[in-house]
């Protein structure tokens, strides 16, 4: 038997007659499957981010300078993009409950090895693989979604998931600058990479696969929310792999890549840099400048709270007037921080909160929800 196997996606079971149970069983796993890819992929970020806390120790040390570790931290960039892409293809295929909770495991023993590493070329190499792994989190929480999750559901939820990225911005920025103010740079590897091992095996334990390799209908099924039928009988009619081709010739997907990439930059130099950045440009301490940067924690979870609420409600799950608005925000936060006064420690926490709001409701949008609207279902992790 191939053990890669036990990765792949089960055969579905015959569907239960009891409507009582079924219903019983759809309630119970969509609630742990969102706290799963909500609150676990939350988690993980904190190995994902937390060369941004020790960069300022690493170069006092005389250990890598920022040259260095602008190198160390690209690598993980482009290997992240490109496992997103190759890894969102395979996440329509397999079973999520081993599929999220070995990339976590692998992401987790990642960081614990870059707290003994000090040569640039093993950092880099490390921090490379832990991007590639990274990369499962993102495709599992779509196809969760898309599979768990009805249409007419889709924004709100997607906007509850999106508050992950909040959430684990501000445990790093806070959690893990605690770590090292006390214990050096090290700890802020191994703090995340121990608790991120002990997420694995939650996820494992939390998640599940496909509603109908438990015996339950889909869930357009049973809740009576289905796209044209006509697209449902194709969708039905063609192997996994073909829906997935179908994607690439749609060419506001390419628009949407471009447009997340470029969210993107904003969103990570800030990650990545924001930190040094105040303790260097503005004279703020590791605590202070990680406290005014967690802000993005509160403001990221309601921005993503709500641009799924206004796009679904207010402009009937139309996302481009939305994401307008939210980009004006962003602008006008990101405005502020950098031609703001550098001795105002409320200005500055204003202008990351307004920046983080704006930021994440566009990273709900334009970093999965509008592709999703646009792709078919079996495609999900693709898109």
């Amino acid at each position: 038997m191939n053990p890669l196997r036990i990765f792949l996606t089960g055969p579905d079971r015959p569907q239960l007659a009891d409507s009582n149970e079924i219903d019983r069983l759809y309630k119970r796993h969509r609630l742990r499957i969102m706290l799963a890819i909500t609150i676990g992929y939350g988690l993980v970020y904190t190995c994902r981010l937390a060369l941004s806390m020790v960069k300022k120790p690493l170069i006092d040390g005389g250990i890598f300078t920022p040259v260095e570790l602008g190198i160390i931290g690209s690598a993980l960039f482009y290997t992240y993009a490109f496992g997103k892409l190759t890894n969102g293809f395979l996440a329509d295929h397999m079973n999520l409950k081993f599929f999220f909770a070995f990339g976590v495991l692998i992401s987790a023993l990642i960081n614990i090895g870059m707290g003994f590493s000090t040569i640039l070329w093993v950092s880099v190499l490390l921090w490379a693989l832990n991007g590639w792994f990274q990369g499962f989190g993102a495709p599992t929480g779509a196809v969760a979604l898309t599979t768990w999750f009805s249409n007419r559901e889709r924004g709100r939820m997607y906007g509850v998931w999106s508050t992950a990225h909040a959430i684990g911005e501000g445990l790093t920025f806070v959690g893990v600058a605690g770590l090292v103010t006390l214990w050096g740079w090290r700890a802020g590897f191994w703090g995340p990479g121990v608790l991120c091992i002990v997420v694995a095996g939650v996820l494992y334990l939390v998640m599940q696969d496909r509603p109908q390799t438990l015996g339950l209908p889909r869930v357009a099924d049973w809740k009576n929310d289905h796209v044209s039928s006509d697209e449902d009988r194709k969708e039905k009619k063609e192997s996994t792999w073909a829906v997935q081709r179908t994607i690439l010739k749609i060419p506001a997907i390419w628009v949407l890549a471009l447009a997340s990439a470029s969210i993107y930059v904003t969103r990570y130099a800030i990650n990545s840099w924001g930190v040094l950045y105040l303790q260097e440009a503005k004279g703020y301490s590791l605590m202070q400048a990680g406290g005014v940067i967690s802000v993005n924690t509160i403001a990221g979870i309601l921005g993503a709270l709500a641009f799924g609420f206004t796009s679904d409600k207010i402009f009937n799950a139309r996302r481009p007037p939305t994401n307008v608005i939210f980009a004006a925000l962003e602008i006008i936060g990101l405005l502020m921080v950098f031609f703001g006064p550098s001795d105002n420690l409320m200005f500055m926490t204003v202008a990351f909160f307004i920046y983080g709001f704006g930021l994440t409701g566009l990273v709900t949008s334009l970093g999965g929800l509008f592709a999703l609207d646009i792709a078919p279902k079996r495609a999900a992790g693709a898109a």
